[in-house]
């Protein structure tokens, strides 16, 4: 059980854990329907802040029963604290063996940069828990969560329907791979959406 809530640092972000008084903040994101047609699981988007506050209570007690590394931190901006999004470091179903990593933004934070550092911040610091390699899983035509993937290291390492039932895209990080000056891992072929 998590003892003490892990908070991480980054040069804009500050990845802390979520809080009840998050919810319209959240709600911004995760009621945002370009971030929840990305969502794996399937997830509806989130209708008003009453189902955020539901959420996220739901989301804070799962948290309080995981073994570190796995959680969810909600992502501020370290200089106003504004909530711009949220983080997952979670075991992937069936069986819980493979850690996904992965992450959401509201739309008008896209293009900064922050997706790829607050990936970064959370995959060295899992990395460094015991944690051999760590997973994100994309759906097909999420050319900017692919493109952020690649970015931080990630190896390209198949599509699959093992997880959520959704045909997926799964890329690897393992310490090793984590180096930002290192060239674009090798990635999906190109597809185009229908």
């Amino acid at each position: 059980m998590l003892d003490t809530p892990t908070v991480l640092t980054t040069e804009h972000l500050t990845l802390r854990p979520w809080r009840e008084d998050d919810a319209p903040a959240a709600l911004e994101v995760y009621g945002h329907p370009a971030v929840a047609r990305w969502l794996s699981p399937v997830m509806d988007r989130v209708p008003d802040v009453a189902a955020m506050r539901l959420l996220l209570q739901q989301w804070v007690a799962e948290d309080a029963r995981m073994p570190p590394p796995a959680g969810r931190w909600a992502i501020e901006l370290s200089a106003d604290g504004q909530v711009i999004g949220g983080a997952i470091l979670l075991p992937l179903p069936p069986g819980n063996e493979d850690m996904e990593i992965g992450w959401q933004l509201h739309p008008g934070m896209w293009g900064n940069g922050y997706a790829s550092e607050a990936t970064y911040a959370l995959a060295g610091w899992a990395l460094g828990q015991d944690v051999d390699e760590i997973f994100a899983v994309v759906r097909p035509g999420n050319s900017r969560a692919a493109a952020t993937v690649r970015r931080n290291g990630m190896q390209w390492v198949g599509e699959t329907d093992k997880y959520f039932g959704l045909r997926l895209q799964v890329y690897r990080l393992r310490l090793a791979d984590l180096d930002r000056t290192a060239r674009e891992a090798d990635h999906a072929p190109s597809r185009r959406d229908g």
